[in-house]
């Protein structure tokens, strides 16, 4: 192990696990950052499942090949085939080194580990360990990375926020600058190249089914500071979240998947207890509009039925923006074997039993298709990557590399269900070999770089910080947060119309506005969350203005994007990456417009009324 060379991993989650093990494996050090203990990271919160081929799957007539294209296609073939193709291909060695690291899969009585349907697929291809998948993953990873941590190959920076890349004058990256979140001390960290895993940007949104401190924040800064950022406009709205004062939380499609059913009363008006309801007086709307695959529709065409159910038709339960997601009939015992974490969350945060009474839930913003721009080289024949070469998954920014959620790569305009843990796994494992060849192949060191690039990249940190802390304008940094939430939930979820759009983007420009004129409760230099937060909320305005603008220009409906005045998907002008970069002079974003790699599996219109892709 080269103590010369080193690494810096920006996030604890699943996708940053995996790059700290395999670099390490590699013979690079790695020091690993993380806002938080590295077992509480979002990834804890997933819950329904895993998706790849196994030899139980293969004996129903799927493949590796069958997921990939069942990605893409639920995708609506805006993602780029070759990496999609080999994360289907790799899966199965994934779950196989997963089991192997202890995970407590669920088995069926024979030992086999057990599948559930997931949306997208009429095949049992989803791995799961009950209904805290996350969890289990998570700590397996973490125990590994524990043992690395434990031979003085990885260094751990938890409750460390991530303030900005250090960029030297030839745009290559040299580190990164951070904060302790305790002492609040700001430093400079040198690397030969960074790995970008913080996840998504839920709280853009204000209410979501991601943890508090998915801010976006990171990405935006990368994108600030010359990175690009692919696909914004893609925000995926998952059908079935529990509404919430303070956020949403997340029921999983696992729920579904062991057979869960979505109604609502067949007559407006109902409000009889659910149980009083007969069959016959219950509209299944899923199951009724997509017979093929019923309530495992992909996760766009879910929400939408189910918003358009409440909103356009108003049959919502009791008149309210909700459906009843029902597992009564499924049994109280099998409810607790298969779904006893979803189950205990219902009970805790509700207060009814779904073993009872049917659940309560409407769609709630879940994840992000889009990310920070990456870029990979393609095996001659296009299906997969070539293992090893230095810019899987790099930016367009030398030595800067984005894994996970942050990476708009694998997804396309809506992830399939359980593909997420997958992706996160997969760019860890396959691309850190690319980051540990970057590194070892290195002509220089960031050790031998000048020390003013890095005091220079501190010290504007301090001022920043130094202008917040000194604000004494009338603006409440929360009110401004939850401002933006409300704004962009109404202007850019399930449903998108210019107008609105166009409403978002002059809110945007006013809140950035007062951005400028925030004054702080807590000035003190001792765990400041206040500081933290007011300084993360001048990224996400920055960050939403690319989610509208991309919006705004992208007139087609695609996945997750869906434009109520551009109802139809546009091949010919939209099958297209988006790519925004960041102007200094306007603060706005530049779109441009990138093709998409589809010679593996033809682009056709998506319809799962009917079994089959072909359909």
């Amino acid at each position: 192990m080269n103590p010369k060379r080193r690494v810096i991993v920006v996030g604890g989650g699943l996708a940053g696990l995996a790059a700290s093990i395999r670099i390490t494996e590699a013979g690079v050090p790695v020091d690993l950052f993380s806002m938080v203990p590295v077992k509480r990271s979002h990834s804890v919160c997933a819950q329904g499942g895993i998706n790849a081929c196994n030899e139980v799957a293969r004996q129903q007539g799927y493949s590796e090949f069958e997921h990939f294209e069942e990605s893409v296609y639920g995708g609506d073939f805006l993602a780029n085939q070759p990496p999609v193709y080999e994360m289907a291909t790799w899966a199965p060695k994934i779950i196989d080194l997963l089991d192997r690291m202890g995970v407590p899969f669920n088995r069926t009585a024979e030992g086999q580990r057990d599948l559930r349907l997931f949306g997208g697929s009429l095949y049992k291809r989803t791995h799961f360990a009950g209904a805290t998948t996350g969890q289990q993953l998570i700590y397996a990873l973490d125990e590994q990375v524990r043992r690395a941590e434990a031979e003085g190959k990885v260094t751990k920076y938890e409750h460390w926020e991530f303030l900005r890349p250090i960029i030297d004058g030839d745009g290559n990256c040299q580190g990164i600058v951070a904060q302790d979140l305790r002492t609040m001390q700001i430093r400079a960290f040198r690397a030969d190249a960074v790995v970008m895993a913080t996840g998504g940007c839920g709280l853009v949104f204000g209410k979501s089914t991601n943890s508090v401190m998915c801010t976006g924040a990171a990405a935006s800064r990368c994108y600030q500071l010359g990175t690009w950022y692919g696909n914004g406009e893609f925000i995926q709205v998952h059908p079935t979240a529990i509404p919430g004062a303070d956020k949403l939380r997340l029921m999983s499609e696992s729920a579904r998947g062991e057979g869960g059913r979505v109604w609502v009363p067949k007559r407006k008006g109902d409000n009889r207890d659910p149980r009083q309801i007969p069959e016959a007086e219950r509209y299944y709307f899923l199951e009724e509009r997509y017979p093929a695959y019923g309530n495992l529709v992909p996760r766009d065409i879910a929400t939408r039925e189910i918003f358009n159910v409440c909103v356009k038709d108003g049959l919502g339960v009791g008149g309210e923006r909700q459906v009843y997601l029902d597992l009564t009939h499924l049994g109280r015992e099998y409810l607790e074997r298969k779904l006893g974490g979803i189950i205990e969350i219902y009970r805790k945060f509700v207060g009814d039993d779904p073993a009872e009474l049917p659940m309560k839930i409407f769609p709630g913003v879940h994840y992000s298709m889009g990310g920070l721009y990456t870029v990979y080289t393609p095996k001659e024949d296009l299906k997969g990557m070539k293992l090893g070469a230095a810019n899987n998954m790099m930016t367009n920014i030398s030595g800067l590399y984005a894994f996970g959620e942050v990476n708009y790569q694998y997804h396309g305009a809506n992830r399939l269900g359980a593909n997420a843990l997958l992706s996160c796994i997969f760019d860890g494992l396959f691309c850190g070999v690319s980051v540990a060849n970057f590194v070892r192949d290195r002509k220089t060191s960031a050790s031998d770089a000048a020390a003013t690039l890095f005091e220079t990249n501190a010290s504007a940190e301090e001022r920043r910080q130094e202008s917040l802390l000194k604000g004494n304008g009338t603006e409440n940094p929360y009110l401004i947060g939850t401002e933006l939430g409300d704004e962009m939930t109404e202007a850019s979820t399930v449903v998108k119309e210019e107008s609105r759009l166009l409403k978002a983007r002059a809110k945007i420009a006013e809140l950035r506005d007062r951005c400028s004129r925030m004054r702080l409760s807590d000035t003190g230099m001792w765990t400041n969350q206040n500081l933290s937060y007011a300084r993360a909320v001048e990224d996400m305005v920055i960050l939403a203005d690319a989610i509208i603008e991309g919006g705004i220009q992208r007139k087609e409906s695609r996945g997750s994007h869906y434009r109520t005045d551009y109802e139809q998907r546009n091949d010919e002008k939209f099958l297209k990456t988006t790519v925004a970069k960041f102007n200094p002079s306007s603060g706005r974003p530049d779109l441009s417009y990138e093709s998409v790699e589809t010679s593996l599996a033809k682009p056709r219109l998506r319809n799962y009324t009917k079994s089959g892709l072909n359909s």
